[in-house]
């Protein structure tokens, strides 16, 4: 995946304003934070179970897996995902940057329509 794909699919939202509940920049740490556990307790699980997997065939031992150092193909692979996964993680900074733009422009949001065809009625 490309770092382009992956920011375009991590700015995937739903349409309309986002809500807030609370306040707007504790919202935005607790989004980050929130995405970045969800990242991490998949990748725990997956981690534990290839181990486990490994370890009871007789494949790998766990000091082997913690000995491995990537070479340069695999690094620069880990690196791309690193990226792709940071898009993930701050997509709600990308969003809100987006928003300040598109105001910046002009643009009509369909909420503003909404709003405006509602008050019409």
């Amino acid at each position: 995946m490309s770092i382009n794909l992956a920011l375009e699919t991590a700015s995937a939202k739903p349409a309309g304003k986002r809500p807030y509940f609370l306040d707007r920049e504790v919202e935005r740490v607790l989004a980050i934070t929130m995405a970045t556990v969800q990242e991490l307790a998949v990748a725990r699980q997956r981690v534990d179970t290839l181990e486990r997997l490994l370890e009871a065939k007789g494949v790998l031992t766990r000091d082997e897996i913690d000995a491995f150092r990537p070479d340069a193909d695999q690094a620069a692979e880990r690196g791309l995902w690193m990226q792709e996964y940071l898009a993930r993680v701050l997509r709600i900074v990308q969003q809100e940057g987006e928003a300040i733009a598109a105001d910046a422009r002009g643009d009509v949001r369909s909420e503003d329509v909404a709003v405006e065809i509602t008050a019409g009625a």
